[in-house]
Protein backbone atom coordinates (compact mmCIF):
# COMPACT_ATOMS: atom_id res chain seq x y z
CA UNK A 1 0.00 0.00 0.00
CA UNK A 2 1.39 3.73 -0.89
CA UNK A 3 2.16 6.02 1.96
CA UNK A 4 0.24 9.19 2.14
CA UNK A 5 3.63 10.88 0.45
CA UNK A 6 3.58 8.43 -2.44
CA UNK A 7 0.16 9.14 -3.43
CA UNK A 8 0.55 13.06 -3.31
CA UNK A 9 3.55 12.63 -5.61
CA UNK A 10 1.70 10.26 -7.76
CA UNK A 11 -1.55 13.20 -7.58
CA UNK A 12 1.31 15.84 -8.88
CA UNK A 13 2.52 13.57 -11.72
CA UNK A 14 -0.58 13.09 -12.78
CA UNK A 15 -1.44 16.76 -12.69
CA UNK A 16 1.92 17.78 -14.16
CA UNK A 17 1.28 15.19 -17.41
CA UNK A 18 -2.09 16.77 -17.90
CA UNK A 19 -0.26 19.93 -17.83
CA UNK A 20 2.47 18.99 -20.35
CA UNK A 21 -0.12 17.28 -22.30
CA UNK A 22 -2.34 20.49 -23.12
CA UNK A 23 0.41 23.00 -23.36
CA UNK A 24 1.81 20.74 -26.42
CA UNK A 25 -1.46 19.97 -27.54
CA UNK A 26 -2.29 23.55 -27.30
CA UNK A 27 0.89 25.36 -29.26
CA UNK A 28 -0.30 24.27 -32.43
CA UNK A 29 -3.72 25.06 -32.23
CA UNK A 30 -2.63 28.67 -31.41
CA UNK A 31 -0.37 29.26 -33.39
CA UNK A 32 -3.32 28.09 -36.10
CA UNK A 33 -5.67 30.25 -34.99
CA UNK A 34 -2.84 33.33 -34.80
CA UNK A 35 -1.70 33.08 -38.64
CA UNK A 36 -3.87 33.93 -41.81
CA UNK A 37 -4.68 30.63 -43.58
CA UNK A 38 -2.84 31.29 -47.20
CA UNK A 39 -5.90 31.09 -49.77
CA UNK A 40 -3.25 28.55 -52.21
CA UNK A 41 -3.87 25.81 -49.99
CA UNK A 42 -0.16 25.36 -48.69
CA UNK A 43 2.21 27.59 -47.61
CA UNK A 44 0.85 29.33 -44.28
CA UNK A 45 3.64 27.95 -42.57
CA UNK A 46 5.37 30.37 -43.85
CA UNK A 47 4.62 33.20 -41.47
CA UNK A 48 6.06 31.35 -38.72
CA UNK A 49 9.45 32.56 -39.70
CA UNK A 50 9.81 28.87 -41.92
CA UNK A 51 10.92 28.38 -45.06
CA UNK A 52 9.13 27.40 -48.10
CA UNK A 53 8.74 23.58 -48.86
CA UNK A 54 12.07 22.45 -50.48
CA UNK A 55 9.78 19.46 -51.86
CA UNK A 56 7.81 21.26 -53.53
CA UNK A 57 10.15 23.78 -54.83
CA UNK A 58 12.28 20.60 -56.18
CA UNK A 59 9.82 18.35 -57.56
CA UNK A 60 6.50 20.65 -58.16
CA UNK A 61 4.35 18.35 -56.08
CA UNK A 62 3.08 18.76 -52.68
CA UNK A 63 5.02 17.13 -49.63
CA UNK A 64 2.92 14.70 -47.21
CA UNK A 65 2.36 17.52 -44.68
CA UNK A 66 1.79 20.55 -47.50
CA UNK A 67 -1.44 22.06 -46.70
CA UNK A 68 -1.52 20.97 -42.86
CA UNK A 69 -0.28 24.17 -41.34
CA UNK A 70 -2.89 25.82 -43.54
CA UNK A 71 -5.35 23.22 -42.36
CA UNK A 72 -4.84 23.91 -38.66
CA UNK A 73 -5.30 27.22 -39.46
CA UNK A 74 -8.81 26.96 -40.88
CA UNK A 75 -9.71 24.58 -38.03
CA UNK A 76 -8.38 27.05 -35.54
CA UNK A 77 -10.58 29.65 -37.46
CA UNK A 78 -13.77 27.43 -37.04
CA UNK A 79 -13.71 26.96 -40.72
CA UNK A 80 -13.54 22.92 -40.47
CA UNK A 81 -15.12 22.14 -43.79
CA UNK A 82 -12.40 24.33 -45.84
CA UNK A 83 -9.84 22.50 -43.54
CA UNK A 84 -10.98 19.28 -44.61
CA UNK A 85 -10.93 19.85 -47.95
CA UNK A 86 -7.40 21.75 -47.84
CA UNK A 87 -5.83 18.83 -46.37
CA UNK A 88 -8.21 16.36 -44.29
CA UNK A 89 -4.75 15.21 -42.69
CA UNK A 90 -4.09 18.33 -41.12
CA UNK A 91 -7.46 18.32 -40.18
CA UNK A 92 -7.15 15.08 -38.16
CA UNK A 93 -4.44 16.28 -36.42
CA UNK A 94 -5.74 19.59 -35.30
CA UNK A 95 -8.78 17.06 -34.04
CA UNK A 96 -6.52 14.91 -31.95
CA UNK A 97 -4.70 17.86 -30.93
CA UNK A 98 -7.47 19.87 -29.48
CA UNK A 99 -9.06 16.00 -28.04
CA UNK A 100 -5.30 16.41 -26.35
CA UNK A 101 -5.80 19.66 -24.62
CA UNK A 102 -8.94 18.99 -22.99
CA UNK A 103 -7.49 15.12 -21.61
CA UNK A 104 -4.71 17.36 -20.70
CA UNK A 105 -6.84 20.08 -18.86
CA UNK A 106 -8.57 17.06 -17.04
CA UNK A 107 -5.69 15.18 -15.70
CA UNK A 108 -4.43 18.44 -14.52
CA UNK A 109 -7.45 20.01 -12.73
CA UNK A 110 -9.11 16.36 -11.20
CA UNK A 111 -5.64 14.72 -11.30
CA UNK A 112 -7.11 11.45 -13.11
CA UNK A 113 -4.98 9.09 -15.62
CA UNK A 114 -6.22 10.39 -18.57
CA UNK A 115 -3.21 11.05 -19.99
CA UNK A 116 -1.96 7.79 -18.83
CA UNK A 117 -4.96 5.98 -20.43
CA UNK A 118 -4.51 8.34 -23.57
CA UNK A 119 -1.15 6.82 -23.98
CA UNK A 120 -2.46 3.84 -25.12
CA UNK A 121 -2.89 5.01 -28.62
CA UNK A 122 0.46 4.93 -28.90
CA UNK A 123 0.92 1.05 -29.88
CA UNK A 124 1.10 -0.60 -32.82
CA UNK A 125 -2.26 -0.59 -34.74
CA UNK A 126 -3.74 3.06 -33.84
CA UNK A 127 -0.05 4.32 -34.99
CA UNK A 128 -0.24 1.93 -38.28
CA UNK A 129 -3.88 3.40 -38.86
CA UNK A 130 -2.94 6.98 -38.49
CA UNK A 131 0.33 6.64 -40.81
CA UNK A 132 -1.79 5.18 -43.18
CA UNK A 133 -5.08 7.92 -42.84
CA UNK A 134 -1.56 10.89 -42.95
CA UNK A 135 -0.86 8.76 -46.62
CA UNK A 136 -4.14 8.63 -47.60
CA UNK A 137 -4.65 12.51 -47.08
CA UNK A 138 -1.13 13.08 -48.92
CA UNK A 139 -2.69 10.84 -51.87
CA UNK A 140 -6.14 12.74 -51.54
CA UNK A 141 -3.48 16.23 -51.65
CA UNK A 142 -1.49 14.97 -55.14
CA UNK A 143 -4.69 14.07 -56.58
CA UNK A 144 -6.26 17.26 -55.69
CA UNK A 145 -3.23 19.45 -56.79
CA UNK A 146 -3.11 21.92 -59.38
CA UNK A 147 -1.81 21.01 -62.63
CA UNK A 148 1.33 23.10 -63.48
Amino acid sequence: MASGTEQIRAVWKRRAAGVAMAAVCLLPLVLGAWITPDPAGHGSHTQLGLMPCGFLIATGQPCPTCGMTTAFAHAAHGELGTAAVTQPGGLLLCLLAAVGVWIGLHSAVFASRAVEASLGVLRARPLILLAVLLAAAWVYKLVTWPAA
